[in-house]
């Protein structure tokens, strides 16, 4: 690897042979290549989407990796995977790097399938530490002396996985499991907690390390005797340093090489560090300073905001498209107003306060406000403790995220016919973050918890409504689910205080089921079909589940009946009325559109249509079943 001193000609990504030619190259000439990736990711976000403040933060960091280790041998797991964008520049995807979250385009996360430098699917947090312990472990039985890296964010330390997984590491004493520890001090919400408290102390202290580090390079150039005295101070350093100057950290504690804290941006440490701990051949943890939104002044400003954006523009660092209001923003309105009249009323967040629209509960009433970072299985227990002691708690968290709580949801919960509520946010299908945030498993997994119930709003009134019903028409588990982004303000062909209404509900041999926002849809495809001369009613649910038991006897007399759902389809609600109008004796046609797999990147319109709830293809769906209908009684 060379350093500073070559004075070879400017080089640009496009230029190389990646990742491998990084390591013949200059410092100065790396520093020029993060400079150009940081243009590459501002540029593309700008245009696609996606997450920019995390991504450039760790721009040296992943330089740095793929300068010290030999990927795909060496494997490299990313927590959370989407910090991965400038892996996968430098992994052989720079052309395709403009098609990043686009359909048929790369994945925002890490995808094994995509390359084979994708060691592993991440997209959650706090689950890179257990991956990188497997794979080490398997390594070391496979007699493979490659090296497993695990960077980790600072926000991930919150969640229980990662001390599981740091507490089992640790006791892989011969393995070469490097983690590193990426702090930025600030995870999608501000770290919170005595986790973030103790990081800060570590930061404190850099000057002892510095002074440590200036020492072992002045040995290190002593001839002869200056080498044996640095390997010597080395391992008399961790029976000393308790003792004269600092006290031992947490990882330590639990059986892992402490290494730094050293300067994110700073690719001489970097490469140092990364050195060093190659070296031990025992897990270590690099614990490393960066900037989220490093290089971008509105994204370092305000890294929250640019953790996961829209389109924007350069120049000002505005979105392109700005809404004043949201699902997330009329749930977390209500909910103030809400409880300005009940202080009963608690919220809590998984490290989503502005995801989630909770902010505006924080600055109302930041005494009732909870944000106890990326631990969704402790939201849960939490509100049910609260629930005990006459509390009604709110839980407002991403569908994809909710899932990680099922445990808690039955035991902690359900079981005790504790009474919390759940805004369920990203119901249903999110687009361009892929098979890893798609919200398609919350209704199969909550209609399988006894005592539970769940409304699915269609507007931004009915959810009002629907939250007050949850809150207090329901006794036990109650979820209001409702998707990302903008919707209608209201709907006023249903009745939205009604469980279930019909549209049209005549002598029509066709009916079509949904609910949520995929209503819209319906209606446009009933008025395509009635331009063809096909008549069909629509039946909108509201409270989705349990099902009203007067609702199957309203649907009985319908020769085709349809559901349309966006949800998986096995364990949904249109799974769950084909089995009561089996019970019923149905005879007529019945079918259901549902997804049936993950669903992988793109925009939301491509991804419904893929699963066949646009209105255009619910009308096909219709008028092919019509049609062999018709040809079956001929």
């Amino acid at each position: 690897m060379k350093d500073d001193t070559n004075l070879e000609k400017k080089v640009s990504l496009s230029s190389l042979k990646l990742p491998d030619d990084l390591k013949n190259l200059s410092l100065k000439q790396c520093v020029g290549l993060c400079a150009e990736i940081r243009n590459l990711l501002i540029d593309t976000v700008s245009k696609n989407g996606g997450h920019l403040a995390s991504n450039l933060g760790v721009v040296e960091l992943t330089m740095s990796i793929h300068r010290n280790f030999n990927s795909p041998e060496d494997k490299i797991v990313w927590d959370v995977g989407h910090q991965s964008y400038t892996h996968k520049i430098l992994t052989g995807r720079l052309e395709e790097f403009k098609t990043i979250r686009c359909r048929s385009g790369i994945s925002g996360f890490p995808k094994p399938e995509e390359s084979v430098h994708d060691t592993f699917i991440s997209g959650h947090s706090t689950t890179s530490v257990s991956v990188a312990c497997g794979i080490a472990e398997a390594m070391k039985l496979q007699g493979k002396e490659n090296y497993t890296i695990a960077v980790i964010g600072d926000g991930a330390m919150t969640g229980g996985m990662f001390y599981e997984a740091m507490n089992n590491c640790g006791r892989c004493k011969d393995d070469n499991l490097i983690v590193i520890l990426n702090d930025n001090n600030m995870s999608i919400s501000k770290s919170v907690g005595s986790v973030a408290k103790y990081l800060t102390s570590l930061r404190n202290t850099e000057k002892y390390l510095n002074t440590k580090k200036t020492v072992e390079n002045i040995l290190e150039k002593i001839p002869t005797v200056g080498e044996p005295i640095y390997k010597g101070l080395k391992n008399v350093k961790s029976s000393m340093k308790n003792k004269m100057f600092e006290e031992s950290t947490l990882f330590e504690d639990m059986g892992l090489v402490y290494l730094g804290p050293v300067n994110g941006h700073n690719l001489t440490e970097l490469d140092e560090v990364m050195h060093m701990a190659k070296t031990y051949h025992r897990p270590v943890l690099i614990h490393v300073k960066t900037v989220k939104g490093k290089g971008y002044l509105p994204a370092e400003k305000n890294p929250g905001e640019y953790h996961g954006i829209s389109k924007f523009d350069i120049v000002t660092g505005n979105p392109e498209v700005s809404a004043d209001e949201c699902y997330s923003t009329v749930f977390g309105k209500e909910l103030v107003d809400i409880a300005e009249k009940d202080d009963r009323i608690v919220a809590i967040t998984a490290a989503m306060k502005y995801g989630t629209g909770l902010q505006f509960f924080h600055r109302r009433f930041p005494e009732r406000f909870y944000d106890v970072g990326i631990a969704e299985e402790h939201a849960v227990t939490f509100a049910g403790g609260l629930a005990s002691m006459g509390q009604i708690p709110v839980f407002a968290v991403y569908s994809t995220f909710l899932q990680r709580s099922y445990d808690q949801l039955v035991h902690d919960v359900a079981i005790g016919k504790l009474h919390i509520v759940l805004g369920i946010d990203r119901a249903g299908i999110v687009g361009e973050d892929g098979e890893t945030h798609q919200g398609l498993l919350d209704v199969p997994m909550l209609t399988s918890i006894p005592n539970t119930v769940i409304y699915s709003p269609s507007c931004y009134d009915e959810l009002k409504v629907c939250l007050h019903k949850a809150l207090y028409d329901e006794k036990g588990l109650a979820a209001v689910r409702y998707p990302r982004g903008t919707g209608p303000a209201n709907s006023c062909n249903w009745d939205k205080d009604a469980d279930y209404c019909f549209m049209d509900k005549s002598n029509n041999d066709i009916l079509i089921i949904t609910y949520g926002r995929i209503i819209s849809e319906a209606i446009k495809a009933k008025k395509m079909l009635e331009k063809d001369g096909i008549k069909c009613s629509i039946l909108k649910l509201t409270k989705i589940y349990p099902l009203a038991d007067d609702m199957i006897g309203d649907i009985l007399d319908y020769k085709h009946i349809v559901f349309f759902e966006e949800s998986m389809g096995s364990g949904s609600i249109s799974e769950k009325i084909g089995d009561k109008l089996v019970e019923y004796g149905y005879s007529g046609d019945y079918s259901r559109i549902t997804a049936n797999g993950f669903v992988k990147q793109g925009s939301v319109k491509d991804c419904l249509s893929e699963l066949g709830l646009t209105c255009e293809k619910m009308v096909d769906h219709i008028k092919t079943r019509s049609v062999n209908d018709a040809k079956a009684g001929q």
